[in-house]
């Protein structure tokens, strides 16, 4: 897992900034790999071919960064402590306990600690996320039938 705790400096975010962009200007629309020069220590070009979907990632990722966000990689496989899925879904590490032992996320226990897969805690926050948007409709629908100005 990729993670950096601290903001990026002013000329971190200008950097990321203009190579988002100058990324995103040479970026293939269609193909499934992209040619890359790149200019090693030696001054030396080393032809350099990345997927589509690396070269997408990066963009996102400096485009991230050139806002001034912090940026963390999870693969989608990892095993997340209960702290992780509980700053993931924003909600404290009890309740994420209270979830967990009502079996509405599912986790595994190694030793005395609870581990859960990265891959069910967003597939849980997707589905909170729809329901969420879905009472939001109601109440929004509840409003305009009852004319009250919203």
């Amino acid at each position: 897992m990729l993670n950096v705790q601290s903001l990026p400096s002013a000329e971190e975010v200008a950097l990321a900034k203009l190579s988002s962009q100058a990324l995103s200007a040479v970026m293939e629309t269609s193909g499934e790999v992209q040619q890359f020069n790149v200019v090693g220590r030696d001054g030396e070009n080393h032809p350099l071919t990345l997927p589509a979907s690396a070269v997408k990632l990066m963009i996102e990722l400096l485009t991230q960064l050139g806002q001034g966000n912090s940026v963390n990689i999870t693969p989608i496989h990892a095993e997340l402590t209960t702290q992780e899925a509980a700053d993931i879904l924003n909600m404290s590490r009890p309740t994420l306990i209270k979830l967990l032992d009502a079996g509405n996320i599912p986790h595994s226990r190694k030793g005395n600690r609870r581990k859960v897969a990265f891959v069910d805690v967003m597939t849980f926050k997707q589905n909170m996320d729809k329901k969420r948007l879905a009472s939001l409709d109601e109440l929004t629908a509840l409003d305009q039938e009852l004319d009250l100005g919203y």
